[in-house]
């Protein structure tokens, strides 16, 4: 057996840290929370940028929002032949690499929908074997262009796809497409053939990349009865989008829990290969976002925003020479597993933005990071586990679904909105809803975290 642990990293899209079975959220996540009970849990962590690709950017590079190559969803690709931490998890350190599903670094690319077999840019982006889909499919498609497409061309459900597509973010009606054909099923079934080829005499890294519980929230018929029989409550939504009631508030919220019980349940499968496997004792488990949702908190969809339901996300890492510390509230940041990656490999972490987290994982030490960051387009902020200070920001504007000029990033309307736009001092503990700016009152907080911001910038 290696050394050195294997590294299972399950990677789902646009999963919010509070939507978890260890939270108040009456979600159910035993396989995850089982995790947590072995290891460790950041209430408080959050992405270096939320939106799928910059975010992803970030974790491959190792550097926060401002130097990543990545800047914004729709403007740039990850360069190709830049180094990424699976590259150097393959090459320095002799990992068998493997990846399944949205992987979404060259997400834009011309001819990033080539290889039917989905190993497009495999090679380049530091994978031995990679099983990639493209974008998440809320429209038809008149021709297959990734594997999963071609499994529904095979299976005779294309035109299921071009029945139900393009949905509306309010649509909560379960998909026709069968269990088995539901897109993160077949990323699952993709992810236990890696798993099970894998070779025993090295050690191996996987990422899975589920889709969900990204937008549209088609649910199988199976899934939309999870939270139906009989009917489960969530919290309602902290000023909640007027466009409908709280009743399809409640609707969209029991498909959104049950896209996270399924990944729950996929992650309970892939630990029974690693048990058959003789490898539990060696495999370092991580549970991760690329950035949260929200899910019509403050009148808002999607992503983008600096709100909590948007930059915070689960991180959850269990494993050998991992302390049992459960659920811990100090600043944490999805970037650090980056250089974590790294170090649990045996090679060198790295000149960038990202610090290992292995001495605290270990029990080592008592805290990480004072500060965290996060930023994306026009706003930047900074985040202690307690204050948070937010630049750039509009509380006005909606960041999500009708984006407005917030859509590209740019320099110069950047640097306008920091110059022009009050910045925001938000106080978790006494205003978990993030409803009352108190900059004026906490000149201490605000300093502190202000100079942290830029030296963020500048570093």
């Amino acid at each position: 057996m290696p050394s050195r642990p294997n590294i299972l990293f399950v990677f789902p899209d646009q999963h919010r840290g509070d939507w978890t079975g260890y939270s108040e959220t009456p979600v159910r996540t035993p396989n995850v929370d089982e995790l947590v009970s072995n290891g460790v849990a950041f209430e408080n962590a959050v992405t270096p940028a939320p939106v799928c690709g910059p975010a992803r950017s970030c974790l491959a590079q190792g550097v926060e929002y401002d130097r990543t190559y990545v800047r914004d969803h729709h403007q740039q690709d990850y360069p190709l032949g830049a180094s990424t931490v699976y590259e150097r998890l393959r090459d320095d350190a002799g990992y068998h690499t493997v990846a399944a599903g949205k992987v979404d670094l060259q997400k834009h690319s011309a001819d990033r929908r080539t290889d039917l077999d989905g190993t497009t840019h495999a090679t380049e982006n530091g994978f031995v074997d990679c099983v990639t889909v493209s974008e998440m499919l809320n429209h038809g498609f008149d021709e297959a262009v990734d594997p999963y497409q071609q499994f529904l061309v095979e299976e005779g459900l294309d035109d299921v796809f071009a029945d139900e597509y393009p949905r509306s973010v309010y649509d909560a009606n379960p998909t026709t497409l069968p269990d088995y054909a539901y897109q993160d099923n077949w990323i699952g079934r993709q992810t236990e053939q890696l798993l099970r080829e894998a070779p025993d005499d090295q050690p191996w890294f996987c990422q899975v990349n589920f889709v969900k519980p990204h937008n549209p929230w088609d649910v199988t018929e199976e899934m939309h009865a999870w939270y139906r029989d009989p009917d489960v409550d969530f919290p309602a939504p902290v000023e909640p989008d007027q466009e409908i009631d709280l009743d399809r508030h409640q609707e969209i919220r029991r498909n959104y829990a049950a896209m996270v019980e399924n990944i729950d349940r996929w992650v309970g499968r892939f630990l029974d290969i690693v048990e058959e496997r003789g490898e539990r004792e060696n495999t370092v488990v991580v549970y991760a976002s690329d950035h949260g949702e929200m899910l019509g908190d403050h009148g808002s969809w999607y992503k983008r925003s600096p709100y909590r339901q948007s930059v915070n996300v689960p991180l959850v890492v269990s494993g050998p020479d991992i302390a049992e510390r459960g659920v811990v509230d100090i600043p944490a940041t999805m970037l650090d597993l980056h250089a974590t990656f790294r170090d649990f490999a045996g090679v060198d972490t790295g000149e960038n933005d990202s610090r290992t987290m292995r001495p605290y994982l270990a029990g080592d030490t008592e805290t990480h990071r004072d500060v965290v960051f996060s930023g994306a387009n026009h706003w930047r902020l900074a985040f202690d586990g307690r204050h948070k200070l937010v630049r750039g920001f509009d509380p006005s504007r909606e960041y999500g679904l009708n984006r407005d000029e917030v859509d590209n990033y740019d320099e110069t309307a950047l640097a306008r909105a920091l110059d022009e736009r009050d910045p925001v001092l938000f106080d978790l503990l006494d205003d978990p809803d993030e409803r009352e700016n108190v900059a004026p009152d906490r000149p201490e907080a605000f300093e502190r975290l202000d100079t942290a911001l830029e030296d963020s910038w500048l570093g």
